[in-house]
C-alpha cells in the first residue's frame, strides 16, 4: 500500500515524465512504460541510458529503486542514482534526493542537504511543479534553525561549485 507521500512523489514524477513528447528512442519508450506504471520494462530500457549518464533515466531509475517497482528496493542505489542526476541539474532527481536526506533514505539523514536540493528543485522547476516543490523546502525548514536554512541557502547558492552533499 503506497503512503500519501509516496503517491504524491509518484504523481509529480509522472507529470513530469507523461508531459514530455514520447519518442521512438529508448528513453521515449522507458518513459512511456514507467507511465504505464510497467516498471519491468522501463527498468530493461533506462538502465542502459542511465549508466550512460542520461540524468532523466538516472532519476527515474532511482525512483524505482526506491519504491522497489522493476528493480529491487535498495534506498542506497536509489540515492546513487538520484544524485548523479540531481548533479546534472535534473529538478525531479534535486526533488527526490532532498526527500531522501530528509528522510535518511539511502543518504544519512540531513536536513541541510534536504533543503539544500529541495531549495535547488524549487528554484529550477517548471512552473506547474515549483510551488509543491517549494512547499516541500518549506516543510524541511520548519523543523531547522536559521543557522541550518542559512547553510542550505549558502550550498544552494553555491552549487555545483562547492557541494559537500
Amino acid at each position: 500500500m503506497f503512503s500519501s507521500t509516496r503517491l504524491f512523489v509518484l504523481a509529480i514524477v509522472l507529470g513530469i515524465i507523461v508531459s514530455s513528447p514520447a519518442r521512438a528512442d529508448a528513453l521515449g519508450a522507458g518513459s512511456v512504460a514507467f507511465a504505464r506504471n510497467d516498471f519491468s520494462t522501463a527498468a530493461r530500457l533506462l538502465l542502459p541510458l542511465a549508466e550512460r549518464g542520461n540524468a532523466r533515466a538516472q532519476a527515474m531509475i532511482g525512483f524505482m529503486y526506491a519504491t522497489g517497482q522493476g528493480l529491487p528496493q535498495a534506498y542506497d542505489a536509489a540515492g546513487y542514482w538520484y544524485r548523479l542526476a540531481a548533479e546534472q541539474g535534473d529538478t525531479t532527481a534535486q526533488y527526490l534526493l532532498g526527500l531522501a536526506y530528509d528522510k535518511g533514505q539511502g543518504v544519512p539523514q540531513d536536513d541541510v542537504a534536504a533543503y539544500k536540493w529541495l531549495n535547488l528543485a524549487a528554484a529550477n522547476a517548471p512552473k506547474r511543479t515549483r510551488e509543491n516543490f517549494a512547499k516541500l523546502r518549506n516543510a524541511v525548514a520548519s523543523k531547522m534553525s536559521r543557522g541550518q536554512i542559512a547553510a542550505g541557502q549558502w550550498h544552494a547558492l553555491r552549487w555545483p561549485e562547492d557541494s559537500p552533499f
